[in-house]
């Protein structure tokens, strides 16, 4: 195998079939002008270590959400329940029952969400409140006037393993693909342990699709794949009384992701993976003149970090904009208006009934990182789609804008590309952890 390194290229002998095969995530992306290397190359060098100095800053690292909605779906039946991983439901009267306890309570543990805040914290989100502005959506948005709603700190909560896991997770996927994606319960998707596995039968009618609604798979698929390669490099490693281990695990990684345990799936996800990348890149480029209005604060009342951290996110949301092979979305919706009008409506409100599945999802903290992920990729479309009404924005204090964006959908979006940004790293890094294996 050759690889391109600073001074050249580089003969390496690898056995390693994850090795091997995450390599072969390379070249132009399907319905993309881009190719995966030259997203690599600006994640990682450029845009990736900007962008999580300005995700640490109170305004973005403070997200309210309600934990405590109940399923709107079905009735939540796994072990661990949706209040902290609660074990009520398992009996300690079998060697079988003590094991799962066991699990529960592991799971409740690493799945718990850590809601403190100083009380100087609580006062300030109070008036930032203030600054938030409302605006149609392609998600739900948590009642954020409710009394279960909170403000979580996103760094006291880090995205990573928990153990949930089985079949309540693969429920939460399985609604997602089967009932939001447009396709017919006849056609099985390739993996789905409720089905027959068969590659062929799905890539088919995937291919006979209009572009809309492949792009639309792609992004559920990209935003699995993202969620997947962060439990993978934030896995579990080690737990005993004193410390707790995180770091990623290369196996882990592998059952996701390698095309021979996947029959040929893993390379697809993260092909996926990239595919999300360009649409949210796209759309923080898109949402330049917005945050370029002189009215728009990164309120937190701090001022001169206000302001500080405003300069931080429009030198971000240039160098997206410098992007080379931006995603084109003029492709989308191109056809005859009326379809075109009716598709756009569809896909939200697919897309909304998945930000309400969220609710669904019997862990805290992944129920917490899924909501504000899926708010994210709702908000980016939302982006997309309103390239008038950004472009009409006024250009001083006075008339009524013709968008706007509340301080839940801006820490959402830049969080969620936050994730994506950082699943694209990780993959630099299983590269490196795995050919430093051979």
């Amino acid at each position: 195998v050759f690889l391109l390194g600073s001074s050249g290229f580089h003969a390496v002998k690898v056995t390693s079939c994850v090795f091997i095969h995450l390599t072969k995530v390379t070249g132009n992306l399907d319905d993309c002008a881009c190719d995966v290397e030259t997203i690599n190359a600006f994640n990682n060098d450029l845009l990736y270590p900007k962008l999580q100095t300005l995700l640490e800053s109170d305004y973005f690292r403070l997200y309210k959400v309600n934990l405590n909605k109940p399923c709107p779906f079905w009735t939540d039946h796994s072990h661990c329940g949706v209040r902290d991983c609660a074990v009520k439901p398992c009996s300690p009267y079998s060697a079988e029952a003590n094991e799962q306890l066991d699990e529960c309570e592991k799971a409740e543990h690493l799945g718990a969400v850590d809601v403190s805040l100083s009380e100087e914290t609580r006062e300030a989100v109070l008036d930032w409140s203030k600054h938030d502005d409302e605006a149609e959506r392609f998600c739900v948005v948590d009642d954020e006037e409710s009394p279960d709603a909170q403000y979580v700190d996103l760094l006291l909560n880090p995205e990573r393993y928990t153990g949930y896991k089985g079949p309540e997770a693969w429920q939460i996927w399985n609604s997602i693909y089967e009932e939001n994606c447009f396709k017919p319960y006849t056609v099985p998707r390739p993996l789905n342990p409720a089905t027959f596995y068969s590659t062929r039968t799905f890539y088919s009618w995937l291919e006979g699709q209009c572009v809309e609604k492949r792009a639309f798979y792609r992004l559920v698929s990209g935003l699995h794949a993202s969620i997947s390669v962060h439990l993978s490099a934030r896995y579990l490693l080690g737990d005993n009384w004193f410390e707790r281990k995180w770091g990623p695990n290369a196996s882990e990684f592998q059952q996701r992701f390698d095309s021979e345990l996947t029959k040929g799936e893993g390379p697809k996800r993260l092909r996926n993976l990239y595919f999300l990348y360009l649409i949210e890149l796209r759309a923080l480029a898109k949402a330049l003149p917005f945050f370029q209005q002189a009215s728009f604060q990164l309120y937190t009342g701090q001022l001169e970090q206000d302001q500080k951290h405003k300069e931080q996110l429009l030198d971000i949301l240039q160098l997206a904009r410098s992007f080379p092979l931006h995603f084109d979305e003029t492709a989308l919706f191109a056809g005859d208006r009326e379809e075109a009008a009716k598709l756009k409506e569809d896909i939200r409100l697919s897309f909304l009934n998945i930000s309400k599945i969220m609710d669904c999802v019997g862990c805290f903290k992944c129920r917490l990182w899924g909501k504000l992920q899926t708010q994210g990729l709702g908000t980016a479309l939302k982006v997309l789609f309103s390239e008038r009404q950004i472009e009409a924005l006024p250009k001083s204090r006075t008339g009524w804008p013709t968008f706007q964006l509340s301080r839940q959908e801006i820490v959402a979006l830049l969080n969620a590309f936050g994730r994506v940004s950082t699943s694209i790293k990780e993959l630099q890094n299983f590269r490196s952890l795995l050919s430093e294996q051979q």
